[in-house]
């Protein structure tokens, strides 16, 4: 039967050659599309929807393989965090999920439990398996890595490695000041775990803030944490440590939102009020901050814009950027909800 002849469809394995035989344009100019390479912004919109329409209906699967061992890449990360389910880590997680998709990288993920011999193991694992860089969360590096490297809060310097860093004597200002405008002058704190890569830099932000306004911190009501504990049961027991001290306080500024909220469940027990008797602050804006009873006011950290930051200056150093900042710094922001109010008479 005469008529326009079909397109004759590719055989089982379709390979990039077979979706060029099938739109009739060159293997070059279907790869410059189906890659996204720079070159197929001067192909014509209408081109390109016909390259990717047809790549879909023959269900085209790029060989990723092959991509690879051609240009000698992987195209995957290592994220060592600390945990991967508890509230900070999530949330920097899923920034650096966020822009690994973007840019069609993958990455694997590792668990450090501050412990250095169980990052030690993870970083050669992550090596052997061909990772192009690697991203730290909550660590501070013993060392530098043999490829790129960004440490989401990590505070030493070594060579090869961003450190993308929180301004912590803004923060503690915020939230000093925040607590003293409301007539608090007894304020109690918590301290964060040694191993946490924020706990001295926080702590000494806190304690030269604090001489500088005048508040005077007693040894009995700083309480070190010390406990990798991940859940909201983390500060209870801190909670119900400063109440034995019997020592006056009217507000708790919080390492963490955990450690806070915990405390605020010994407070509770105890019959006191928050924030009609104690006042709290933590520090983080985890995703349960806002829907805890009260409410959580808190620092926010930008945990999200942190890991896109670090997942973004990692690919940059991977794909050719020499020049690299050796820290950048993000801005805190207090959020007032709930669990603050006036001092009680």
């Amino acid at each position: 039967m005469a008529g326009k002849k079909s397109p004759k469809r590719p055989a089982a394995v379709v390979t990039l050659k077979s979706v060029a035989a099938y739109v009739g344009l060159t293997p070059g100019t279907v790869s410059a599309v189906l890659n996204n390479a720079p070159s197929s912004g001067n192909i014509p919109q209408k081109t390109r929807d016909r390259i990717l329409e047809a790549a879909r209906e023959l269900n085209y699967r790029p060989n990723f393989f092959a991509r690879s061992l051609r240009k000698k890449r992987t195209y995957a990360v290592g994220v060592i965090a600390p945990e991967i389910g508890d509230g900070y880590s999530s949330l920097v997680v899923a920034g650096i999920e966020n822009y690994a998709r973007e840019r069609e990288y993958f990455f694997i993920t590792g668990i450090h439990r501050h412990d250095p011999v169980l990052f030690e193991k993870y970083c050669q694992l992550l090596l052997q398996r061909g990772v192009e860089g690697i991203i730290t969360i909550d660590l501070n590096l013993q060392h530098s890595l043999p490829i790129p490297t960004v440490a989401v809060s990590g505070h030493r310097q070594h060579e090869g490695v961003t450190n993308i860093v929180l301004d912590h004597r803004k923060a503690a200002r915020m939230a000093l000041q925040h607590l003293v405008q409301l007539g608090h002058r007894d304020i109690a704190f918590l301290k964060g775990f040694p191993a946490s890569s924020d706990a001295v830099d926080r702590w000494t932000a806190i304690r030269e803030v604090a001489q500088e306004m005048g508040i005077q911190i007693p040894n009995e009501l700083a309480i070190q944490i010390d406990s990798t504990d991940s859940s909201p049961g983390l500060g209870y027991p801190y909670g119900k440590q400063l109440l034995a001290t019997r020592r006056k306080f009217t507000a708790l500024f919080a390492y963490n939102d955990i450690s806070a909220i915990g405390s605020i469940r010994a407070f509770q027990e105890a019959g006191l009020r928050v924030p009609h008797d104690i006042s709290v602050v933590g520090f983080d804006d985890i995703e349960g901050a806002a829907f805890h009873y009260p409410s959580l006011t808190t620092v926010r950290q930008p945990l999200r814009q942190m890991g896109e930051l670090a997942m973004q200056t990692l690919l940059e150093r991977i794909e050719g950027r020499e020049d690299y900042p050796g820290e950048i710094a993000v801005q805190p922001e207090l959020v007032v909800r709930e669990s603050t109010g006036k001092a009680p008479a």
